[in-house]
């Protein structure tokens, strides 16, 4: 087993020596992941792109090489502190419990500061919050300032100390450390007078007392009594250690999704943060290239979250400014708000960070790609057990709702995507939604015409729309147009969407690709591509006769009425062709409903 382990620690795939030369030199929280994708392991890092390559640039033995040997990616968060770095590790590990965390598991790890809900109530500390109704403060990532801090209360703002009612005064009455309820009843109002006093400062509101301690310590350095100086001063540190701003952290338990991206060479990273319990519990992320503008490609994206993940929305949605929230509140049925200032803006802006990270590893990632593409292809044609070859062709669709049917081609030659051979084809044989038609056309159109001009055929066509698609390309090319002899194959996607395996258009057999190969990373580009073509087509051609655009140049029609016309009628064809009454019935007043009626009859 060692020597296996040391095989793993020297060779790491790819995939994985691709995202350790990306990594952030930030604080953070990585999960580790098995080949099925399960998060095995979680730690958090001072700095994530050396703590993280530790694990594949070091020896390890024990525990740490088995996990090692059955980590085949990672993931990360990056955080604003080594502290926050902390509190995530442990909501996560809560979330997940991955196996190979030996500590940190629920109801153990880093403690809260509790006061209890009784009569008589004290101060303790404790590993896990339970629904008693208590006051929980924390976690705090480092115990012994925790302790520390726990013992600066109980001196300053005693509660209760002792086990209850005895007949006489504890010994921590007479230190002025318990109010005494060993001996004497205390009253409600005492109690919660100071119970108000520590909320107050486990709050953050430490300034008058930090000031205190810290004249305290200034009087006893110049009296020459060092050792109650160092004492007061590490209490200073005890204090910001525990009771500073946690930014990760809320007192406000609203469940929250929490929106923001990053922009850039017409792609952009969407970052999720899940905000539930007063925890960011967990964060998604994607990345896709866009047309529109930043607003609507945010509220598309936002909309289509909740629609097609059958995901149960949050309370409240916060997002960056710029978004128009009345509209996407009205979509979502839930508030929607721009975050200001506080702990919200700043998480806020910890979710752009990433999200530019995110990015910007992407755009790395698509580099390091189209540079080693050497052996790419020959895996691919090796796997099809086809001739090597270098030029592929590529083909996806797309619509909304079966109006304005699209298809586009990427052509890749030796693993590098060739624009100036991109194809665009607006689909005419058919006028709703039919992936046979749309796909026997477009591939009609493409090799008849380079028969009739003599021109050269690709090494290996794709269909990015599995066995349908296939089945349909190959009518074509063989039935009507004979080419019996050039290789198809169709791109197989996992439930993420994903390229996972190739269907052999030859033999019909799916051929499974090792998914660290470069021959499967060249797959998974060339899906990605001819995906993003493929939309980003049908948006220019959507945006030229849009909803948005005809609705704009009408006077009276707002962002509200537009809204109203698109869930109601669902196109710009079925909005004009309503009628004023129709147009009336969703609470637009007839004036306007004329007005709508005969611009849209006119424009079209």
């Amino acid at each position: 087993m060692a020597w296996y382990n040391r095989i793993m620690l020297a060779n790491p795939s790819k995939h994985i020596e691709q995202k350790l030369a990306l990594l952030p030199a930030e604080p953070g929280s990585y999960q580790m992941k098995d080949r099925n994708g399960k998060i095995i392991y979680v730690g958090k890092a001072k700095n994530l792109k050396n703590r993280v390559r530790s694990y594949f640039k070091q020896d390890h033995d024990g525990k740490t090489a088995e996990l090692v040997g059955n980590i085949v990616d990672f993931d990360f968060i990056v955080t604003n502190s080594d502290k926050e770095a902390f509190l995530l590790e442990n909501e996560l590990i809560k979330k997940y419990k991955p196996y190979y965390n030996i500590r940190l598991k629920y109801g153990t790890g880093y403690p809260y500061i509790k006061i209890t809900k009784e009569r008589n109530p004290k101060m303790a500390l404790v590993n896990e919050v339970k629904k008693d109704g208590g006051f929980y403060f924390g976690p705090y990532p480092n115990v012994y300032a925790a302790q520390e801090t726990l013992r600066f209360l109980e001196k300053n703002y005693p509660l209760r100390r002792c086990n209850g009612y005895q007949g006489r005064p504890c010994l921590y009455y007479n230190m002025g450390q318990c109010l005494g309820a060993c001996w004497q009843d205390v009253s409600v109002a005492k109690y919660d007078e100071q119970i108000s006093r520590i909320k107050h400062f486990l709050d953050g509101n430490t300034a008058s007392v930090k000031k205190v301690i810290a004249e305290k310590m200034q009087v006893a350095a110049s009296t020459l009594e060092f050792e109650r100086a160092a004492d007061l001063r590490d209490q200073l540190k005890y204090i910001d250690e525990t009771v500073e701003s946690q930014r990760v952290l809320s007192k406000d338990t609203t469940p929250r999704d929490l929106f923001n991206y990053y922009l850039d060479k017409g792609w952009m990273t969407i970052e999720v943060f899940f905000l539930r319990q007063a925890r960011l519990i967990r964060q998604f992320k994607q990345t896709f290239s866009v047309v529109g503008s930043e607003d609507e490609e945010v509220i598309n994206f936002i909309q289509q979250f909740y629609s097609q993940r059958n995901i149960q929305k949050p309370h409240e949605v916060l997002v960056p400014k710029g978004i128009n929230t009345a509209a996407l509140a009205e979509i979502l049925e839930v508030p929607v708000r721009i975050p200001v200032r506080g702990e919200k803006r700043d998480l806020l802006d910890l979710a752009k960070k990433n999200a530019r990270i995110a990015l910007e590893e992407k755009f790395r990632l698509m580099q390091l790609n189209e540079k080693k593409t050497t052996g790419a292809m020959r895996e691919i044609t090796e796997s099809l057990h086809i001739p090597m070859g270098h030029r592929i062709e590529a083909f996806d669709h797309s619509h909304t709702q079966g109006v304005e049917i699209v298809s586009a081609m990427v052509v890749f030659d030796d693993g590098v995507p060739n624009k100036d051979l991109y194809r665009k084809y607006k689909i005419k044989s058919v006028t709703h939604a039919d992936e046979w038609s749309e796909t026997q056309e477009v591939i009609r159109r493409r090799y008849s015409r380079i028969l009739k001009e003599g021109g050269d055929m690709p090494d290996l066509i794709l269909m990015d729309g599995g066995e349908i698609q296939l089945h349909a390309a190959k009518e074509v090319l063989v039935d009507e147009l004979g080419l019996t002899h050039v290789p198809i194959a169709a791109m197989v996607k996992n439930d993420k969407h994903k390229t996972a395996d190739l269907i052999d258009g030859k033999t019909g057999d799916v051929v499974v690709l090792d998914k660290q190969s470069e021959g499967f990373f060249l797959i998974q580009r060339v899906q990605e591509e001819v995906h993003r073509f493929a939309i980003n087509f049908h948006r220019q051609l959507r945006s030229k006769n849009s909803l948005a655009s005809r609705l704009d140049t009408i006077d009276g029609v707002g962002p509200k009425t537009r809204q109203k016309l698109l869930r109601e009628f669902g196109s710009l064809p079925k909005i004009a062709a309503a009628s004023v009454t129709e147009l009336q019935a969703i609470g637009i007043n007839e004036k306007l409903a004329r007005v709508i009626h005969m611009s849209l009859k006119v424009g079209g």
